[in-house]
């Protein structure tokens, strides 16, 4: 009987393991493939802000 009692717990503890694993294998694939903020370059930033203010003025 205690056989079959220390049977269960070790077939709980490999889901429980293999669970946990796929979970830590699922949240670390998705930091490793998050892309960073990069810095826009002077022309770039100028661009974007005329594009909003004639935006703006077609509002008025």
């Amino acid at each position: 009987m205690i056989e079959n009692l220390n049977w269960g717990y070790i077939q709980l503890g490999l889901v429980a393991l293999a669970f946990g694993g796929l979970q830590v294998w699922w949240i670390s694939s998705v930091f490793w493939k998050r892309e960073l903020a990069k810095p826009m370059s002077e022309s770039a930033f100028r661009k974007t802000l005329e594009r909003i203010w004639s935006k703006e003025q077609f509002r008025r």
